[in-house]
């Protein structure tokens, strides 16, 4: 059994003095990939993301870490030419398939496929070809391997060349492109990512939604049904109910509590968004909807405070550096125009922190959750398993979760900034009681498939069917 995804279950720091210190990986994905266990019969291959993973991969037999760094778990992790993983991870991966995905791109401009394009889409096909290489090397006969994401397009395919002994699964964490913006991708580039995932025996989605969608592209781009036989399935990750709520009590989060407390005063509601400063998490919206709230209902001034938790992510990219900056100049401008000696209006917070984040999640009696798009969205999922009094939860319908929360959710259009600021009223205005039924409610779909199973459920499918 063999799991291979660009980031691993553990990374390494250098120290000044030279020594490695490994970290374990957190979140669901990792939570349930790492089910595959410690035995001798599974690997889990990665890529090294920094100096220190390098590092450790030149000290590693064979490229495989020592044993106490992974809790036991065989890792191989692939030192990947720097310049080949940069052009491969950044330029293709983040800046072409996730714009693609998430339907991103501002196409009077964007994007522009030139020979530039060519060279780093050659990266990205080396990329592959060093994850198909390595599982080669790895899995025993008949091995079950499960290769995960849209970084990793292309490897069932080629892996399938070298071992079409394998059973080789493909899961896309990401939503999936209609076909009409799917075929903003180069004629050839499209049908490789196609039939790159098509050498799976099995390709799985998050949603049904995202599954039809890479079905539709496979019909329009590479002709009537699905040549390779491949099957598809879907598995909607979700919240590791046990784990969230053993550690959303511990000592440090409840410090954390009482921190954000006095941030936001006596007697006040909180709507909680909890977010990576990621252009489709659509935070910059979010708070211009609080802020059509309180200009639509000044009665809410000095009642209600919006935590939001913008953690940046990806700012070696311009663009993801230029949102990070406006996130913060719009929470800014709301503080200076409504914020009192009392009172703060909003209540952001850019430095990553697991347990403060955990606190907000208790306190929590909105949690606004309105991407423009997203595969799955477990902060959606967590929120309601987490909180203390039972939360309302405000919701794009574009999210993943829609389809299984959306029922007892507050729904929108998240683009629609004066929708949302509706919908953040009426969730706020819910009663305690009523509040508290939805939020049991959501909690129990939000932990239907907890990532152990979630990740399982897959492996058992890839079992040859009966004859």
């Amino acid at each position: 059994m063999l799991v291979a995804s660009n980031r691993g279950p553990v990374s390494y720091q250098v120290g000044e003095d030279g020594s490695l210190h490994a970290r374990r990986g957190g979140g669901g994905v990792v939570s349930g990939l790492s089910s595959i266990g410690s035995g001798p019969g599974s690997v889990w291959v990665c890529a090294a993301l920094g100096d220190g993973d390098r590092a450790a991969v030149r000290r590693a037999d064979g490229g495989l870490l020592p044993a106490e760094d992974t809790g036991g778990q065989r890792v191989r992790m692939l030192d990947i030419d720097a310049t080949v993983h940069a052009e491969a991870y950044n330029d293709i991966a983040n800046s072409v398939l996730w714009f693609v995905h998430h339907m991103l791109y501002q196409t009077p401009l964007e994007p522009v496929f030139d020979a530039g394009f060519r060279r780093q889409w050659a990266s990205y096909e080396s990329y592959n070809r060093a994850f198909a290489e390595a599982l080669a090397e790895e899995a025993a006969e008949g091995a079950a391997v499960l290769i995960q994401d849209y970084h990793l397009a292309l490897a069932p395919r080629m892996l399938r060349q070298l071992r079409p002994d394998l059973r080789i699964g493909h899961f896309s964490h990401t939503p999936w492109a209609p076909p009409d913006y799917f075929r903003l991708l180069p004629d050839d580039i499209a049908a490789e990512l196609l039939s790159g995932i098509l050498g799976a025996d099995r390709a799985a989605f998050l949603t049904q939604r995202w599954a039809d969608a890479f079905t539709d592209c496979c019909h329009a781009v590479l002709g009537p049904g699905i040549p390779s036989g491949t099957r598809i399935g879907v598995h909607g990750l979700g919240a590791d109910a046990d784990f969230l709520r053993k550690r959303a009590h511990e000592p440090d989060v409840d410090e954390r509590m009482a921190a954000l407390r006095t941030e936001i005063g006596e007697g006040r509601k909180t709507i909680v968004r909890v977010d990576r400063t990621e252009l489709s998490k659509n935070i910059v919206r979010g708070l211009l909807a609080y802020e059509q709230l309180l200009e639509d209902h000044p009665e809410w001034r000095e009642k209600v405070v919006h935590v939001a938790f913008a953690y940046p992510s990806r700012q070696d990219l311009a663009v993801y550096r230029e949102y990070t900056a406006q996130v913060r100049q719009v929470a800014d401008e709301i503080n200076e125009r409504y914020g009192t000696a009392g009172w703060t209006p909003v209540v952001l917070h850019v430095k990553d922190d697991f347990a403060r984040s955990l606190a907000a999640y208790r306190l929590a009696d909105v949690a606004l959750v309105n991407p423009i798009r997203d595969g799955m969205n477990l902060v959606a999922k967590e929120v309601p398993v987490v909180s203390d009094e039972g939360c309302a939860l405000v919701l794009s319908r574009e999210a993943g979760a829609y389809e299984e929360l959306g029922e007892d959710s507050f729904v929108v259009n998240p683009y629609d900034i004066a929708g949302t600021a509706r919908a953040l009223h009426e969730a706020l205005t819910l009663p305690a009681d009523a509040r508290a039924e939805r939020s049991k409610r959501l909690a129990a779909a939000a932990t239907a498939l907890p990532p152990a199973r979630w990740f399982l459920d897959q492996l058992t499918a890839l079992d040859p069917r009966p004859s």
